[in-house]
């Protein structure tokens, strides 16, 4: 397609506000190429756009996205991974890097969604032998297929799961280094509220965190002790100003010394980390 039809996509996004419409464009454009026959380049990418248009999700619209250097598959059912979330799978693999290289690392990535973190981690550490569970059926068959797409499947596992229990029976207790969690945590009411938005296209399973917006935070937090060995680290992302309540659900337990932040580059905390006490 030529450089009229990547302005006439982009027109259509500006026009509708959509944010960056540039940017947009060119992945429009790009999955038009092989989502059509060449005939169809133009009409696919049209629809495409008119759809993006819309306010579905890019990644919906192409099929794909873009996540720590990695394309992934995205779809309908699993929540579109977000940029802000690669501030996690970096502290996690920073972390990971540290170990020793000889040794297998032993990774859980909690409410996987579309895989993305699991995947993203276990491509840059080849020392990662991983699990990674979620509930909703349609987030495990995309994380599965992200698994194979990137030939991890030796070393990543999905399964489907209330949290802790899709894992029991696979003798990890006491084993795993490092586990990472990107939970829900908005409000139900902000959701049927200001942040309502949210749900016109994507799962409500994927932002609902309970009356407070910690209700999974309460659950990880307790049961990844089971699962941690001793020096072994638990991490979240978290949303914006959440920083002290999750702190304060890790020091109840116990069993979580130090517990500490990680800022985005606006200053804002986006990560804890909670290190499983050595006694």
């Amino acid at each position: 397609m030529c450089a009229e039809a990547l302005a006439r996509v982009e027109s259509i996004l500006a026009q509708a506000g959509i944010g960056n419409p540039a940017k947009d464009a060119l992945a429009i454009i790009e999955a038009a190429k092989h989502l059509a026959d060449k005939n169809n380049h133009l009409l696919c990418a049209l629809a495409m756009a008119a759809d993006r248009a819309a306010g579905t999700p890019l990644g919906y619209v192409t099929g794909r996205v873009n996540f720590m250097a990695l394309d992934l598959s995205a779809a309908p059912g699993a929540l579109v991974p977000r940029d802000e979330t690669e501030l996690l799978g970096w502290t996690a693999l920073r972390m990971l890097n540290d170990f020793p290289v000889d040794a297998e690392h032993r990774l859980i990535d909690m409410c996987c969604g579309s895989g993305n973190l699991v995947c993203g981690i276990a491509s840059y550490n080849p020392n990662v032998r991983a699990w990674a569970s979620d509930l909703v059926d349609d987030a495990v068959r995309l994380a599965q297929l992200n698994v194979r797409r990137l030939q991890l499947a030796k070393r990543v596992e999905v399964v489907q799961g209330d949290l802790f229990d899709a894992l029991s029976g696979r003798g990890l207790e006491g084993t795993v280094d490092v586990i990472v969690c990107n939970p829900p945590y908005i409000s139900s009411g902000r959701l049927d509220r200001d942040r309502a938005e949210l749900l016109t296209h994507e799962p409500r399973a994927a932002f609902d965190g309970g009356p407070f917006g910690v209700s999974i935070f309460q659950r990880v937090v307790r049961g990844a002790l089971l699962f941690l060995k001793p020096g072994g680290t638990l991490l979240f992302e978290i949303g914006l100003g959440q920083e002290r309540q999750v702190a304060i659900l890790f020091d109840r337990t116990g069993g979580y010394d130090p517990v500490t932040t990680v800022n985005d580059c606006q200053g804002h905390a986006r990560v804890i980390a909670g290190r499983r006490r050595l006694v």
